[in-house]
C-alpha cells in the first residue's frame, strides 16, 4: 500500500495536511483500524450503517452539495421508483439492457454510476457488484463480494456450455471480478473479443457465430444474480 509522507515538523513552517495516494485520506486509513460508523436512519423500522471515515462528496440533481446521511436517505426514499422488490431489481439487474435501463433512469434522478461508487465506498461494499449494494440500501440485505458470484456462476458452466465458451466466461468473469459490472454491458463485448482472442474472426473461430457469441455473453449474466 502507498503511504502518505509527512517529513519532519521541523522542516516546515506550516505543515500541510498530505492526503494519501489510495484512500484519500489523512491519516492514512488503508489498514484496517476502529472505523467511526454512523447509523442512518431509513424509516421508523430501519436504519442502516456507513462508515463516516471515508471522504466521500454527493450532490442532489441541482448539483448542490450533499452530506452521506443525506444521500442515503434520499435514495432510499427514492428507490420505490425504480423498483417494487428485491425480485424485480435481480430481474432488472441480471438483463444487461434492463440494467442499463436502470441505471440511466437513476443518473437521471441524479445517483449516476459515479455517486453510486462513492456510495459502495460508505457501506464498506469496495469487493461487491452495484447490485448488492443497492440491495443492501433498499432491504438490508449482506453484500456478496464479486468474486463469490463469479465463483458461483461457473458451478453452473459445465451444464450449458460447450469447453471454448467456459474458458470464454471464465475470462469475463475474471474482468467482473476486478472492474465491476460495467463489463458486463452490451457494448463491451466487442471490446471483450478483441481483448481475449486478439480480433473477432479468431473469436468467431473458437465460438461461433456473433449471434451465438452474444447470446453466450448475455445469456450467462443469469447466473450471477440467482
Amino acid at each position: 500500500m502507498r503511504k502518505s509522507w509527512r517529513p519532519p515538523v521541523d522542516l516546515l513552517e506550516e505543515p500541510d495536511a498530505i492526503l494519501c495516494t489510495e484512500c484519500k485520506n489523512d491519516p492514512c486509513l488503508c489498514e484496517e483500524g476502529p472505523r467511526v460508523m454512523t447509523r442512518v436512519c431509513l424509516s421508523k423500522q430501519k436504519e442502516l450503517s456507513i462508515d463516516s471515515m471515508v471522504n466521500t462528496s454527493f450532490w442532489n440533481s441541482s448539483g448542490i452539495p450533499m452530506s452521506s446521511t443525506e444521500f442515503v436517505q434520499q435514495l432510499y426514499g427514492d428507490i420505490p421508483a425504480f423498483f417494487d422488490s428485491e425480485e424485480e431489481l435481480r430481474l432488472l439487474w441480471s438483463d444487461a439492457n434492463t440494467r442499463k435501463g436502470l441505471l440511466e433512469k437513476l443518473a437521471e434522478r441524479g445517483y449516476s454510476y459515479e455517486q453510486l461508487d462513492e456510495l459502495r465506498k460508505l457501506v464498506h461494499g469496495k469487493d461487491s457488484d452495484l447490485y448488492d449494494v443497492l440491495k443492501h440500501i433498499a432491504y438490508q440485505r449482506d453484500m456478496v463480494p464479486r468474486s463469490d458470484r463469479a465463483a458461483f456462476a461457473k458451478t453452473r458452466f459445465d451444464e450449458t456450455y460447450s469447453p471454448a465458451q467456459v474458458e470464454f466466461l471464465d475470462f469475463i468473469l475474471g474482468q467482473y471480478i476486478t472492474t465491476g459490472v460495467t463489463e458486463l454491458d452490451a457494448d463491451k463485448l466487442t471490446d471483450l473479443l478483441v481483448l481475449k482472442y486478439k480480433s473477432i474472426p479468431d473469436a468467431k473461430k473458437k465460438l461461433g457465430s456473433t449471434a451465438l457469441i452474444r447470446d453466450t455473453f448475455l445469456g450467462f449474466q443469469g447466473g450471477l444474480y440467482v
